[in-house]
């Protein structure tokens, strides 16, 4: 049952942190250029005709932060999730300034996680997924902090490795966390609810200066902190009431970078290729390759993710049978579209002739085949294209 006080409650974080977003942006925007944290145009791969900002994740630290220490008390676990998010968007700023190595910066991402497990956030338990099984859940013991710091620095990559069109890392984060906050709301987790409220208006007020074309880019600061947030807070309590469903929720919720990175990843293996290997198979890069203009794409994904979100909110509130069923039809939905992503022609060579409407003033870089100055998580997954906005 929804509680009306958690909903207001909840609607005040979300509106607090929008408007503290929405005011800081244009400061963060000045910063930026002061501190030199901004992408110039040095080459002819560059699509983008002029100098834009980056490191406009700090707006949305911002706006999330304030808005969660007024309406949260301050526990064990919100604190530990806190620290960690701090050390992951000064980790970013760096980054966004002077282009810092890839290892050290993963290393303090998986610093970061600790942070997050030893103050109370880790996964001890996964639901089992037998039905005919006695033991509804699996305990993790030993294994449960390396899982849960592969999940969180996991998740924390992926979301970075989505942003490549402008507004599309944070819109998708947006609907995560809007789905985080309906779950929560109906489970009855106010603090969980309120959380995604925070978050969810803090990439709100965010939004109109990142969308195409895009004032400002979000950048690492952003793209790892959206990450960070969203995979800590999908492992805390929420999900233990589910059993046999559980497993599925987050993996719904945060489908669509989850699926791409692993997608990514097996594509290239089929190749006979390093999984490191660049390529432009992206969804996204796959959408523009196909006539997409930068919005229609945005809009597309967009859509996919509402869609998973959705059902990630309609396995919690149907029984375990109908919920078995359920997962059994996105299964067969998803081994089609996963059909048509593999055998779509052109997934990893640039196109030979990008089309101009593609490439808008606002600084997207997706139709170029290659930047000079990986980021962090492209480093790591041996990738390159752009994830400052």
């Amino acid at each position: 049952m929804i509680q009306l006080s958690s909903v207001g409650l909840a609607l005040a974080a979300l509106l607090a942190a929008a408007l503290v977003a929405l005011i800081s942006t244009p400061v963060v925007r000045s910063l930026a250029f002061r501190v030199g944290a901004v992408d110039v145009p040095k080459d002819a791969r560059r699509m983008h005709d002029h100098p834009i900002p980056r490191m406009g994740g700090l707006a949305i630290f911002f706006g999330f932060i304030l808005s969660v220490l007024i309406f949260l008390p301050l526990t064990p676990e919100l604190r530990g999730m806190l620290l960690g998010g701090v050390v992951i968007v000064i980790l970013g700023v760096f980054d966004d300034i002077y282009a810092l190595p890839a290892l050290p910066k993963l290393l303090i991402q998986i610093g970061a996680a600790l942070i997050a497990v030893l103050h109370g956030s880790c996964i001890y338990t996964l639901s089992n997924p037998n039905i005919f099984s006695r033991e509804l859940y699996w305990n993790l013991g030993i294994l449960s902090i390396p899982i849960t710091v592969l999940w969180i620095v996991g998740i924390t990559n992926a979301v970075n490795l989505i942003d490549g069109l402008d507004g599309l890392a944070c819109g998708v984060s947006t609907i995560s966390s809007m789905t985080l906050l309906v779950i929560a709301l109906i489970v009855s987790e106010p603090d969980v609810a309120i959380l995604m409220a925070a978050l969810a208006g803090a990439c709100i007020g965010f939004l109109p200066y990142n969308l195409n074309p895009a004032k400002i880019f979000m950048g690492d600061t952003g793209s790892t902190f959206l990450g960070f947030i969203l995979a800590v807070v999908s492992i805390q309590g929420l999900f233990k009431f589910y059993t046999i469903i559980s497993f599925a929720v987050p993996f719904l919720m945060l489908g669509l970078p989850i699926f791409d990175t692993c997608f990514a990843i097996l594509r290239r293996v089929a190749r006979g290729q390093s999984p490191m290997q660049p390529d432009r198979g992206h969804i996204h890069h796959r959408l523009i390759d196909m006539g997409f203009s930068q919005k229609q794409a945005v809009a597309v994904l967009y859509i996919i993710s509402a869609i998973l979100g959705l059902s990630a909110v309609v396995l919690t509130t149907i029984g375990v049978v109908r919920a078995i069923l359920f997962l059994v039809a996105l299964c067969v939905a998803g081994a089609v579209a996963a059909n048509i992503y593999l055998s779509h022609a052109g997934g990893g060579e640039p196109p030979k002739d990008p089309r101009p409407q593609d490439i808008p003033s606002g600084g997207s870089r997706v139709a170029r085949p290659r930047q000079s100055q990986p980021t962090d998580t492209e480093k790591f997954f041996g990738e390159k294209e752009r994830s400052d906005k």
